[in-house]
């Protein structure tokens, strides 16, 4: 079960880096503010996970620059995770808004989420 869940993976991978979306092309000065507004995101995911590829591939299509922390390979991020976030489940976007801190899970939730940051912008 380990190698067919590992060989599903490394297709997902393959088809994601074949099928890679184009980024929006914005104003320098509207992608700069929309910068600034996703600089406090951070998404915690597993590389091959389908979900993962679903809101990565989200977040190239809407040009953003979030950070990309991988919860299975890094114990510190992992850690993190189950601590502040309260489980180890991905994708989940963590959203600092000053000293509040959000923990987004649900990957429809989160590309919705990304894509109303767009629109605020």
């Amino acid at each position: 079960m380990k190698f067919v869940r590992w060989f599903l993976g490394r297709i997902i991978l393959l088809l994601d880096f074949i099928f890679t979306p184009r980024s929006k092309k914005r104003p320098e000065d509207a992608q700069q503010k929309l910068d600034e507004q996703t600089a406090q995101l951070k998404l915690y995911q597993f590389q091959a996970c389908p979900f993962c590829v679903k809101v990565r591939r989200a977040i190239k299509r809407e040009g953003l620059k979030i950070e990309t922390r991988d919860a299975k390979n890094n114990a510190q991020f992992r850690q993190e995770l189950a601590e502040q976030g309260g489980k180890i489940k991905v994708p989940c976007l963590r959203i600092e808004q000053g000293s509040n801190v959000q923990w987004l899970y649900e990957s429809s939730d989160i590309v919705s989420y990304l894509e109303k940051l767009e629109k605020a912008a």
